[in-house]
């Protein structure tokens, strides 16, 4: 969920995937393709260099997260069923040098499952698990990355949604958004051990995002309220707003943390004029210093994710 300045584009905010230190790599973010009514996904050095597209033309993807090692991509997709509105996959995993992928099949005709969220060892996906017609199978599941199987439920959200954002970095708990409806005044973040237990609400009612990260270190968990970037400990306490050093700055989101946990990256809006926008990627210090653009795109780049694969030199 985004701030709704700027663009009037409808904005479908990923989460973020678990992040294992490691070094600063190539950064992975969705570009919309309006004419087309298509997510791109494309990866970027975190200058802005060697843009490169993830998947073939005219295959539309979205939420793309790194696998801890930066070997693999996770992303939702629908590859080429006959209908964008069709997703028999769980997940599309695909390897970004080459461009090779593989699917992972729905395991329930009666939930469906979005699983993007890679744990720190990577043997596991956590998901967004719904259904339309019948709201009792929705909550947050794990399944196998692997082949997709072993479809394990995790949360009941107790007929709204329960959106999973990171895994904790060493494995032991899921963060996620819980909401029982759009404009719900309770919504949150919550936290759950993985095998379901020990579920607590982290976040005062009302500071809700289904994005937002967990820094390598354990310490933090970044993610955005209303237009601005805020952190937490996990444990509840130091809530505040991370300060971004950008001029005429109108909101930021969709933000992760690098691997090294040093910086940040982010969708990034600033104003340019009356009634004109900057929007990009971009990337900052972890205090909000030093922000540098990514992109610019007179379509609308948003979905990112930092990840330690090797920089293309």
């Amino acid at each position: 969920m985004l701030f709704g300045v700027l663009v009037g584009a409808a904005i479908v905010a990923p989460s973020a995937s678990a992040k294992v230190a490691g070094p600063n790599g190539r950064i992975v973010f969705g570009r919309e393709d309006f004419a087309h009514d298509l997510t791109i996904v494309y990866t970027a050095n975190p200058d802005g260099s060697h843009v490169k597209r993830l998947l073939p033309a005219g295959i539309g993807a979205g939420s793309p997260h790194w696998s801890p090692d930066g070997s693999r991509i996770a992303v939702g997709s629908a590859l080429d069923t006959p209908c964008c509105d069709i997703f028999p996959y769980s997940a599309v995993i695909v390897n970004p040098d080459t461009g090779a992928y593989r699917t992972l099949p729905m395991q329930s005709g009666r939930v469906t499952t979005f699983c993007t969220i890679w744990s720190p060892n990577a043997r596991r996906l956590a998901c967004e698990g719904f259904n339309d017609n019948d709201s009792s199978p929705n909550g947050v599941y794990t399944i196998r990355s692997s082949d997709g199987g072993d479809l394990t439920r995790i949360t009941n959200s107790g007929g709204g949604s329960d959106i999973p954002i990171d895994y904790s970095p060493d494995g032991t708990r899921i963060l996620y958004a819980h909401s029982v409806g759009e404009d719900d005044p309770q919504a949150a973040l919550w936290m759950v051990d993985v095998d379901g237990t020990h579920k607590h609400q982290l976040t005062p009612n009302g500071f809700f995002d289904d994005d937002g990260s967990w820094s390598p270190d354990g310490r933090w968990i970044a993610f955005e309220h209303n237009g601005s970037l805020v952190a937490i400990h996990p444990n509840g306490t130091r809530l505040h707003t991370i300060r971004l050093k950008a001029c005429r700055l109108v909101g930021a989101g969709d933000v992760v943390w690098s691997p090294n946990g040093r910086k940040i990256t982010f969708l990034l809006v600033t104003k340019t004029g009356p009634g004109s926008f900057r929007e990009g990627i971009a990337t900052a210090n972890a205090d909000g210093s030093n922000v540098h653009w990514v992109t610019t795109s007179p379509s609308f780049d948003h979905q990112t994710d930092w990840g330690p694969h090797p920089r293309i030199r």
